[in-house]
């Protein structure tokens, strides 16, 4: 039996990721992956730990995503992510053909809508931004507010 959630609830587990990337130092976003109504992927920022610039959060969200398919393609599922994908993910995203991509607060400086915008997503994926805005840009203001201490 399939449970329908709202995007809020899925954002708020995207959310739950980025407190996990907070608490273990690294830049607090989550992400997770669903298909069907259910979480096929979860991820956080893993930079630091893996010592790896390419270890964000949608990217292994999609790398775990397509292992649990056994398939490269995502065109039925659905990226929530707590901050405005950069260019990097946007290309990733794009190759996965997944089929709509929600986040939480926009990114002003790296993310992909100031670098070229919805035309480096596929073009069928579905785009929707602002979903608990406020409180995925907070932690992030916390974040960089205690590095700067």
């Amino acid at each position: 039996m399939l449970s329908v959630q709202s995007d809020e609830y899925f954002m708020k587990q995207a959310l739950a990721e980025a407190v996990r990337a907070f608490e273990s130092g690294e830049i607090p976003v989550g992400a997770v992956i669903v298909s069907e109504g259910r979480i096929i992927a979860r991820a956080h920022n893993q930079t630091e730990q893996l010592t790896d610039v390419t270890a964000h959060a949608e990217i292994l969200a999609i790398t775990a995503a397509s292992g649990h398919l056994g398939s490269k393609y995502l065109q039925d599922c659905t990226l929530f992510v707590t901050l405005e994908p950069c260019v990097m993910c946007a290309g990733a995203l794009a190759w996965s053909q997944i089929g709509r991509v929600v986040y939480g607060a926009s990114d002003d400086k790296k993310g992909f809508m100031l670098h070229g915008g919805k035309s480096l997503l596929h073009p069928k994926t579905r785009l929707e931004m602002g979903i608990m805005e406020a409180d995925c840009g907070d932690i992030l203001t916390s974040f960089f507010k205690a590095k700067r201490l």
